[in-house]
Parts: C-alpha cells; structure tokens; sequence
C-alpha cells in the first residue's frame, strides 16, 4: 500500500488511466493542426510558396504526423499488451511516447506559427515570434514543472522547514508514487 491506501495494482491502473487523460488533450490539438496541414496543398495560394515555406511545411508536417503516432502508440501499446500483467511497463513506456509525442507537437505548433506568420508578417516577424512562442511552450511545458519539482522536493521542503519553523502542509511525495509515476 502507498499513501493513497492502493494497492500497486491500483496505483498503476490510476497512473494508466490519468497518462491516457492527459494524452487525449494532446492528442486533440494535434489532429486538428495535422488535419488543417494536410489541406494546404490544396488551396489555390499553396503554388506561391517559397522554398523555405515549402521545407519548413513538409518538416512542421512530418512532425504533426510523427507527434500523432507517438501519441496514439500508447492505445496500440496498450492492446497488444492488455491482461499480460505488464501494466508498470505499459505505464512507463507509454509515458515516454507521451514524452516525444509532445516534443513532435511541440515543433508542429511552431513550424506551422512561423508559416502563418511569415505570410502575414514576413520572414523576420515569422523567425521571432515563433521562436518566442517556441520558448513559452518549453517554459511552460517543461522547465515550470522541473522548477516546480524541484522547488518541492522533499529536500527542499526539508530545507525550508528548518529555516522558516514548523513544516507546510504539502503531500509527501513516496519513492513508489514519484519513481513509477510515468512523468
């Protein structure tokens, strides 16, 4: 049993279910991005591209297609495997695939902001703004929650403790929910 009164069993069916919560949200943003990205060729202005526009779309679309199959690898995982007793792998090589998946996303988003801009706004606009974009979605989407780990460890919770007086109420984090967690 670990802090939430569940068995492993339970532990990792829970870790299972909120990665496959958690994919979904991705997973949704990038259809749609990879959807509107398979119809650019098709209109009437696509001819007109440069090409710098037309490497940057075949790579932003090559990475909305593999951030699409790195997410949805978990669910094909996921029933290969099913009742095979292999649940903790499941969770953790799923959350890898999660992992790249949002990186493929990640460059998707940006190749497609800086195609958008480079139309409206030109090539320099284009190259900033979708380099700042590039680095808020990194902030956000990885250096906060490092930041924030780290911020509470239990370490520094420690730390903190001794110097300010009686301990916070912050969740301990267990060596089974932080190790096998798939984050």
């Amino acid at each position: 049993m670990n802090t939430r009164n569940e068995t492993d069993l339970e532990s990792w069916d829970r870790r299972l279910i909120e990665l496959l919560q958690e994919i979904r949200v991705a997973q949704t943003g990038g259809q749609i991005l990879f959807a509107f990205l398979l119809t650019l060729p098709f209109s009437a202005r696509f001819g007109e591209v440069n090409s710098l526009e037309q490497t940057v779309y075949v790579m932003t679309l090559c990475f909305a297609a593999t951030s699409m199959a790195l997410l949805i690898a978990p669910v094909a995982y996921h029933r290969q495997v099913f009742r095979q007793g292999l649940k903790p792998r499941l969770v953790q090589t799923a959350s890898v695939l999660a992992q790249a998946g949002l990186v493929a996303l990640l460059l998707a988003i940006t190749g497609a902001v800086f195609l958008a801009l480079d139309v409206v706004a030109g090539l320099t606009w284009a190259a900033v703004l979708a380099g700042v974009l590039a680095g808020i979605y990194v902030l956000l989407w990885y250096v906060l929650p490092v930041f924030d780990a780290l911020r509470h460890s239990p370490k520094s919770a420690s730390a903190a403790a001794a110097t300010s007086g009686p301990p916070s109420r912050t969740r301990p984090s267990t060596p089974s929910s932080s190790q096998h967690s798939g984050r």
